[in-house]
């Protein structure tokens, strides 16, 4: 598993529309979420050790922040031809076992994670309402084989100050995941 930092996207970056298919097939759009108080942006994979460590806090996240006005999006944008278990099909069940309440999107062509400068998954990018770029970076400081909790308290902590309106946190640490799967 090669560890890969996030890019950093540079603070207040407009977000990128994009329109992919849910794991039921329904189109979603990025613009969906214009009237959401803020908006999440996950890129995560099936296959992933760093995501599968997460992904019970990321259902529990999705399921907390959802009912606060968050619209969040998980997208996976790896290769599903030389890496099939992060196929449509797969990630259909993938999202009905862990219990993800959020789109879970399919992209395909792999051209919204170059929009979005996505480098590794999980790769996270948290939106103000007026889908300015508030967060980018880790989702806490846990690793698999660190014995650091899973808790989600960095991106925790930005979802909290953009609901209410905050300034974006100062220190914001890289995510570190596997490398996505390039064609």
């Amino acid at each position: 598993m090669a560890r890969t930092p996030s890019s950093m996207v540079a603070l207040d970056t407009s977000a990128p529309d994009f329109e992919l298919f849910d794991t039921d097939g329904k189109a979603v759009r990025f613009s969906d979420s214009a009237r959401n108080r803020a908006a999440l942006v996950m890129f995560i994979c099936n296959h992933c050790p760093f995501v599968k460590h997460v992904r019970a806090e990321l259902a529990a996240l999705g399921r907390e922040y959802l009912a606060k006005g968050v619209a969040v999006f998980a997208i996976n944008s790896n290769d599903a031809v030389n890496y099939p278990e992060d196929s449509p099909e797969k990630m259909k069940v993938e999202k009905r076992e862990q219990g993800y309440l959020f789109p879970y999107l399919y992209d395909e062509t792999q051209a919204v994670a170059k929009a979005y400068h996505a480098t590794c998954t999980p790769d996270f990018f948290l939106f103000d309402a007026q889908h300015k770029l508030f967060y980018r970076g880790q989702l806490d400081d846990s690793r698999p084989g660190n014995g650091a909790v899973v808790d989600g308290r960095d991106l925790r902590a930005a979802l909290e100050r953009v609901i209410k309106k905050q300034p974006a946190p100062e220190l914001q640490r890289p995510s570190v995941g596997c490398n996505i799967k390039w064609k």
